[in-house]
């Protein structure tokens, strides 16, 4: 399966290195094409796919479109292509009946992933149109299994499980950089530091699929101790209200509020 990158951006690249260190089902192929920014031809070196002179050269040899450029330039660029087999759209705020309006004869699916597909274990909402090819959607699923959980959501949902997922992994940075950096101000290795609160991530990640958050925090909080005092210093400076501002400036900057 060839899967050709119209853009080599941030996201592109995580899915791209992704794909490079899957073990499970992965493209045989990866071509890109970049603006002008050289970015194609170093992300292609570093994954051992392709740089091609052209978006018509990339398209005519690809199974899978992957489209990777900013919403603003949908249009200019999806006019200057052939017919892609199938397009699997990252661009945000964009809906489904948006691209298939530029993209007519293909099979379109509008796909959110998160930051996480970098290291085969992301997180990749998929919304698909009703009269969407099911051959081609359980090819593009399985090759998406390789570096992600899929979920399959409504194409009304897409900006909400953006503000959810998508934009967490930053939300959860600097998490690890406030502890982090209070570790290595008080004595401890910054990678050290760094290394324990990636750790304690993973950890709570994986209580989360057992447990609530309400019994995760209540297990670690004994009455008067430490962890108590801490929860209560993050509610007195609004910790949990902050992220509920970050969800809502999130939505709001997506929906051009």
């Amino acid at each position: 399966m060839i899967v050709g990158f119209i853009g080599s951006g941030n996201m592109a690249a995580a899915m791209a290195r992704g794909w490079a260190s899957a073990s499970g089902e992965s493209p045989s192929r990866m071509l890109f094409t970049d603006s002008g920014s050289g970015r194609a031809t170093a992300l292609a070196d570093e994954v051992g796919g392709d740089a091609v002179a052209s978006n018509d050269d990339l398209v005519r040899e690809s199974d899978f479109v992957i489209l990777a450029v900013k919403p603003a330039s949908l249009e200019d660029v999806a006019a200057s292509l052939p017919r892609p087999r199938a397009v699997l759209s990252l661009l945000g705020a964009t809906t489904l009946e948006k691209l298939a309006s530029q993209f007519p004869e293909s099979t379109v699916i509008r796909l959110m992933p998160n930051l996480g597909v970098e290291v085969n274990q992301g997180v990749i909402c998929m919304a698909e149109p009703d009269n969407a090819d099911p051959s081609i959607v359980a090819e593009a699923r399985k090759m998406l299994e390789s570096i992600a959980s899929v979920h399959d959501l409504p194409d009304e949902s897409m900006d909400v499980a953006t503000a959810v997922m998508g934009c967490s992994p930053a939300y959860f940075a600097v998490i690890a950089e406030a502890l982090g950096g209070e570790g290595a101000a008080n004595g401890l290795e910054p990678d050290v530091a760094i290394q324990m609160v990636a750790e304690s991530l993973a950890g709570t990640a994986e209580l989360l699929r057992h447990r609530t958050p309400f019994e995760i925090q209540t297990a670690v909080a004994s009455p008067g101790g430490s962890t108590e005092a801490g929860l209560e210093a993050l509610a007195a400076t609004g910790g949990a209200e902050a992220f509920r501002q970050a969800y809502a400036a999130s939505i709001e900057r997506m929906r051009g509020n």
